[in-house]
């Protein structure tokens, strides 16, 4: 498998060729982040493509993209409170700003990251941080998306 996947991330998830997905959920694919410098870092994509807002789903269809969100909100919260150190909060972010498709960022957030950042927008964070080797997704993440994609598993059986 190539890297191709990258430049359809939705497609690639509905012919299940993308790599980062975590689970199958309602409207969409949680998936696991390309950089880990916030380890847990997952996106919420909607599986409608051609979508690029929240405002373009018919109303039940963005209900359950907005309860997928909460359920992926959740599973990354219970796993990084126990998996990681310092573990504080996590943010939900949909943008839109960059890709034109519909999806929500899901950053945990630590209270080990520097002083000048921790209360700040994840976007602050110098740019080597999205393309250093050291944050790039690799093996060494199995156990933690193991722990979100069991979460989302636990969260979804008490739907």
């Amino acid at each position: 498998m190539t890297d191709d996947w990258r430049t359809d991330r939705i497609g690639a998830a509905l012919r299940g060729e993308n790599p980062t997905v975590l689970r199958r959920l309602e409207s969409g694919f949680a998936v696991i982040g390309d950089v880990q410098f916030l380890p847990g870092y997952s996106v919420l994509l909607s599986d409608e493509l051609g979508v690029e807002r929240l405002s373009d789903l018919p109303k039940a269809k963005r209900l359950s993209f907005l309860s997928d969100m909460d359920q992926l909100g959740e599973a990354v919260e219970r796993a990084c409170r126990r998996l990681e150190t310092g573990f504080r909060r996590v943010n939900l972010e949909i943008l839109g700003n960059t890709d034109p498709f519909l999806h929500v960022h899901v950053w945990p957030r630590f209270e080990w990251e520097p002083a000048e950042l921790v209360g700040k927008p994840v976007w602050l964070y110098p740019r080597d941080r999205w393309s250093d080797e050291r944050f790039k997704l690799g093996s060494q993440h199995d156990v933690l998306r193991d722990a979100i994609g069991s979460e989302l598993d636990r969260l979804g059986s008490m739907a």
